[in-house]
């Protein structure tokens, strides 16, 4: 079931105010909300989400969730769509973060990304960094992101899995499917990743194991959903069309 709003624990812009008062309940009526795992989530001080990415519209599915539990998310979002006219301004104004994947200004994004969470804030991370390309919707390989802001950090790192959205709008789909069918939205919060082994490292090694991890978690909180047992293997995307193998995890 869902969760009654709760105020929202951080200083947030009226644009953002208002595309929460805008969308709230047109999600509300056009979908059911099966959450859980809400007591996971801290109650202040700023701390990173990662999530999975199956379908274009995760971002209102888990912003959803959180706002409902008193976070406004900042999300990282590809640095192409702040270029796009009108939309590249609103995420701008709603204090959304860009990602410039494969250039000098990569680290830039991570930065700005550490320096919300430092600032009190709830950073959302999809780390596969795309859409998954597992045939079952699992989450696949990620990227180190996750973990180097983890670790650049030491903020708390809040797995949360959803499950259900791809009904509602699938994966590449350019319009919604069933769109008033009340489709039934799974969102769990699990508990913080455990890093803290990895405290005070910042190399790739850690960031690669603190990845692991926080994958780890989000795949088996996607599994408790799913009542289903994930693949032994991870897929590892390589760019094209279908992925290209699985790899131990």
């Amino acid at each position: 079931m869902g969760v009654e709003p709760q105020p929202l624990r951080t200083k947030t812009p009226l644009a953002y105010r208002g595309v929460i008062a805008t969308l709230r309940p047109p999600l509300a009526r056009l979908t059911r909300q099966e959450w859980s795992g809400g007591e996971n989530l801290p109650t202040s001080g700023g701390f990173i989400v990662a999530g999975n990415h199956i379908s274009e519209i995760d971002p209102f599915m888990v912003a959803h969730y959180l706002v409902n539990h008193g976070w406004a998310p900042r999300f990282l979002a590809k640095s192409g769509l702040f270029d796009v006219p009108v939309l590249g301004r609103a995420l701008r104004g709603l204090g959304q973060v860009p990602v410039y994947r494969g250039t000098r200004q990569a680290s830039d994004s991570l930065r700005d990304a550490a320096a919300a969470v430092e600032n009190g804030d709830c950073v959302v991370i999809m780390p596969e960094g795309t859409l998954t390309r597992d045939p079952g919707l699992w989450p696949m390989k990620a990227k180190s992101g996750v973990g180097r802001l983890a670790l650049m950090t030491e903020a708390p790192v809040i797995p949360i899995a959803q499950w259900g959205v791809q009904n509602l709008f699938a994966p590449y789909a350019r319009r919604p499917t069933g769109l008033f069918s009340r489709h039934v939205m799974h969102v769990k919060a699990g508990p913080a990743t455990d890093l803290a082994d990895l405290a005070g490292r910042e190399d790739s090694a850690a960031a690669t194991e603190a990845t692991a991890r926080i994958m780890k978690d989000l795949t088996g909180l996607l599994a408790q959903i799913r009542g289903e047992e994930p693949p032994a293997e991870v897929f590892v995307w390589d760019g094209k069309r279908e992925p290209r193998k699985r790899s131990k995890k």
